[in-house]
């Protein structure tokens, strides 16, 4: 039984995904609303899509952002890949757990709020 083990996680070793990327867990944000921003980053240039988020109004920007730096830093740090030939190949937006809180309303009754939570990912790659 050992062996097998052994075989599958040297398997899973071998189709490993070997492009650099990041994720950003259970951000305070409303996928939705992720989804717009990260909309404008796919496909584009790893600078262009760098430039586009620091001049985009949205709340949501922010994160991305520091996402986008960090997975270039994972390509230049940990697979030597140059910053100056990547392109943001996969971005998505999956939606997290929904924190519940409650709000006092009239009459003594409570309504619930949903804080809603979203796990962000980014995958780049090199331009051939």
């Amino acid at each position: 039984m050992a062996t097998r083990m052994k075989l599958k996680a040297a398997n899973r070793r071998e189709n490993a995904d070997r492009r650099p990327h990041a994720t950003a867990k259970y951000v305070r944000i409303s996928s939705r609303k992720v989804k717009i921003v990260i909309d404008l980053i796919r496909g584009k240039s790893v600078q262009e899509a760098e430039a586009i988020l620091m001049y985009t109004p949205k709340a949501a920007s922010e994160p991305v952002l520091k996402l986008l730096r960090s997975a270039i830093a994972n390509a230049e740090n940990n697979l030597g890949m140059s910053a100056d030939g990547l392109y943001v190949a996969e971005v998505f937006a999956n939606q997290g757990p929904t924190y519940r809180r409650y709000m006092a309303r009239a009459r003594g009754r409570a309504t619930r709020i949903r804080k809603r939570t979203s796990h962000i990912t980014i995958i780049l790659d090199e331009k051939e």
